[in-house]
């Protein structure tokens, strides 16, 4: 990648993501994040690494199915903000439905360095 920042490259990327988590395509989001990438979620320690978020997806992670919709994305520089809605099914069998806000940080090649998402709504 050169020099100049590719933004819908990056937004393409950050929507790349909604549709591999909503697929349940751990492997292929996982592959969006840089190696030593760190995902900050609230209830949760960081998540350092490909290895942290491969189990997060997997295991951890409250929810087990559902569906983002994104309706908004700003991009600037190697930083992306989202605002989209999310609705679902957690592990335990209730349903959520909730608003959320991430932002993520790219790395010159593509990859996702970090990721903070904040939910409108108690811990999910």
């Amino acid at each position: 990648m050169t020099a100049v920042r590719h933004l819908s490259a990056d937004i393409e990327k950050v929507r790349a993501y909604y549709r591999l988590v909503d697929a349940d395509d751990v492997d292929g989001l996982t592959a969006l994040f840089a190696p030593h990438a760190v995902y900050h979620r609230p209830g949760y320690p960081p998540l350092a690494g490909r290895t942290a978020l491969d189990r997060f997806y997997r295991r951890e992670r409250v929810i087990s199915r559902g569906r983002h919709t994104v309706t908004s994305v700003t991009a600037a520089g190697g930083d992306v903000a989202v605002q989209g809605g999310f609705r679902g099914e957690l592990r335990d069998g209730s349903t959520v439905s909730l608003r959320f806000a991430d932002f993520f940080t790219l790395s010159p090649e593509g990859l996702f360095t970090r990721r903070d998402t904040y939910f409108f709504s108690p811990l999910v």
